[in-house]
């Protein structure tokens, strides 16, 4: 019996085309005869299918999406019109061979993320031919959003305020932390999240994203966040642990919302009761950075420049010490692209030269971190405009206290 897949959206095949065109132009400027796809997320850009599979692109001719697991579901997925099966790796230059393509003398690849092992097996596999790193330079094609991913990303930031909507509804006296997560991420699910939130940095994962109740929000973590959060266990070591709400502490909900493969990235302040004065200057001044930096983020302007901007910000207001983190480990960046991932192009960081364009997509995050005490700040999801950023997410930038 044939299976029957349900497939909620399909990317239109002009869409992969100019995506298509624009790696093939890093061919010809590269100098490379050909790129070897095989992150999935990269796989899904350029090919619109996730499956288990490899995506040859010759600087001349059409690409051939090579799929191990599910071929049929690669086909009823992908615009390309060459699909095949594949069973193993190493018949690559074969079915390029088949294909009349010549054989390659220099293939790009991703190699950001390409494990060691497999890296040694494609030299193997392709003897003698020059493999160079192609992935900054799919990263930047990756950077700039199309009017449809922005369209995407605008539903996901739709629902993204939803959630956020619902958090005044399950604030309760000493529910935990894991305990309203799983209530909001309950109702995320069904909003239609996908459950997975994709990061491209080795070694760095996300669930839905941080919950955490006052001083349990400053407690440092590995992952590339201002925020931690202690977790359930030393084997996760980050977001919601057991401890439980009191009255006039800050919530901290920084969430992810992840739909049809693109992600709006949100997080606001909620509190049971009221928030001490100067966690609400605080907050307020946060608001403050954040509205300064979406006039500066125009066209033009370098990402480091913005960086530099908020910080001065921060440090003239006072918050200097807890600036995006406590203690000599605290992150160098304010803002980060978002799309397909959670950590894309550009970075909003210390020394990024990398200048904005239009529809790049950032979500910008200036919080105070207080060890002992909690978090306070905004993220808000935008889009680089000629007139600066435009936000994605809506729902109230302040405080809500219930």
């Amino acid at each position: 019996m044939a299976e029957d897949h349900q497939i909620a959206l399909l990317t239109p095949g002009a869409e992969i085309e100019a995506r298509i065109e624009g790696l093939r132009r890093v061919l010809v400027e590269q100098e490379l005869d050909a790129a070897l796809i095989v992150q999935k997320t990269d796989l899904f850009y350029f090919g619109a299918t996730s499956q288990l599979g490899w995506l040859y692109l010759p600087r001349e001719g059409d690409p051939l999406l090579l799929v191990f697991k599910s071929v049929e579901r690669a086909r009823a997925e992908s615009p390309l019109a060459q699909v095949h099966p594949l069973s193993s790796v190493k018949q690559i230059p074969a079915v390029v061979a088949d294909f009349g393509y010549p054989a390659p003398r220099s293939l790009g690849l991703e190699l950001d993320v390409l494990p060691t092992n497999l890296y040694f097996q494609y030299q193997d596999i392709f003897s003698g031919v020059a493999i160079s790193d192609i992935s900054l330079f799919i990263r930047l094609l990756r950077a700039v959003k199309s009017d449809y991913e922005c369209d995407l990303i605008g539903a996901a930031a739709t629902l993204a305020d939803q959630v956020a909507a619902r958090v005044p509804q399950l604030l309760e006296e000493g529910k935990t932390e894991v305990g309203l997560a799983g209530e909001l991420e309950g109702y995320a699910r069904g909003l239609g999240h996908q459950g997975i939130v994709r990061m491209r940095l080795w070694n760095n994962e996300l669930f839905y994203g941080h919950l955490m109740f006052g001083d349990a929000a400053a407690v440092p973590s590995y992952l590339a966040s201002p925020t931690g959060g202690r977790g359930v266990s030393g084997a996760i070591g980050q977001g919601a642990g057991f401890r439980e709400l009191r009255r006039n502490e800050p919530v901290l909900v920084d969430y992810v919302f992840a739909r049809n493969g693109y992600l709006a990235d949100h997080a606001r302040i909620f509190c049971l009761g009221r928030l001490p004065d100067d966690l609400c200057r605080t907050h307020d001044a946060m608001l403050d950075l954040q509205e300064t930096a979406a006039r500066a983020a125009k066209p033009g302007v370098g990402s480091g420049e913005i960086y530099e901007l908020m910080l001065s910000r921060a440090e003239t207001a006072g918050y200097a010490d807890y600036f995006m983190g406590a203690g000599e480990r605290r992150i160098r960046f304010t803002g980060h692209g978002v799309g397909l991932e959670l950590d894309e192009f550009p970075f909003i960081a210390k020394g990024q030269k990398l200048a904005l364009r239009e529809n790049m997509v950032i979500a910008m995050e200036p919080k105070v971190i207080i060890p002992g005490t909690g978090v306070v700040g905004i993220e808000n999801t935008f889009k680089v405009t000629r007139d600066g950023l435009i936000p994605f997410t809506t729902f109230e930038n302040g405080i809500v206290a219930v």
